[in-house]
């Protein structure tokens, strides 16, 4: 990696654990400047409100001119994150990115879509339909999913116990809640979708 952009990643680490937010990290993975981990907490007054999230960062080596490839490494049920690969729907991580902007936008900007989701611009079309369809059921979603992949304070103990009904079946635990999410948290459309 270019020198230049080694000393401003190095900067912009500074800038984000000297920021007052108190809510956002960023270290390097093995020493490399090209692979980062990013965490962000849950914005309030959201259903991810508790919950820590981390984010996997890798800088391109034409950085600062081209954005760098973010993607959630926690789990997350949100219309603009792939529940399946965490890959994040968000403009200035594409055409919108500027070299002027930091990783510490970055997290902030990733931590403001949690707090405003874009349905009609979806990364997940099955969380965007729950989320115009029957918004108090995805927000219960969101934070069942927050509780239990990012350590949030909700417990939603009706979720759990469908969950466990598709374990006592030898469902994984993962799919059970993602088969379970997707179908609106009805044990039978998910057995029949998982058992198909």
């Amino acid at each position: 990696m270019a020198n230049i952009a080694a000393k401003r990643i190095k900067r912009e680490i500074i800038e984000v654990v000297k920021g007052e937010e108190g809510v956002l990290k960023l270290e390097l993975v093995n020493n490399a400047w090209t692979d980062l981990l990013g965490e962000i907490a849950g914005p309030p007054d959201t259903p991810y409100e508790g919950g820590l999230f981390k984010l996997e960062i890798k800088i391109p080596e034409t950085y600062p001119f081209n954005p760098p490839k973010v993607r959630f490494i926690t789990k997350v049920w949100h219309p603009n994150v792939s529940s399946v690969t965490g890959a994040i729907c968000l403009d200035i991580l594409k055409d919108q990115w500027a070299a002027a902007l930091t990783l510490r936008t970055v997290l902030l900007s990733i931590q403001a879509l949690l707090a405003s989701a874009e349905p009609n611009d979806p990364q997940d079309a099955v969380v965007a339909r729950q989320y115009i369809e029957n918004e108090p059921l995805f927000e219960l979603t969101a934070r069942h999913w927050t509780n239990v992949y990012a350590n949030g304070p909700t417990v939603v103990w009706e979720f759990n116990q469908k969950v466990q009904t598709l374990l006592e079946m030898g469902v994984d635990e993962h799919n059970a809640r993602v088969a379970l999410s997707t179908y609106n948290w009805d044990v039978e459309g998910a057995t029949e979708q998982i058992f198909s």
